[in-house]
């Protein structure tokens, strides 16, 4: 799947092989987490890429399950 905007795209192959090569060596143990770097760079490319469309990046982080934010389904009649 490619990314958001065309600007991450070799930043999300670059990190997706990196994941995949790293969940490799998870499963064998070994979980030293070796594509933070990789994925702090993209995160930061599709952020921008929200922000140029007018997407409020902090509403995502936002806590609200559990908290009076959290919008309740309507009731039943």
């Amino acid at each position: 799947m490619d990314s958001i905007g065309e600007e991450c795209k070799e930043l999300k192959k670059k990190y997706d092989e990196c994941f995949n090569e790293w969940f490799g060596e998870y499963m064998r143990g070994n979980t030293k987490d070796t594509c933070h770097v990789l994925f702090k760079e993209y995160r930061e490319c599709v952020h921008g890429v929200l922000q140029k469309k007018g997407i409020d990046v902090a509403e995502a982080y936002k806590k609200v399950l559990g908290t009076g934010l959290e919008e309740k389904p309507p009731e039943k009649k």
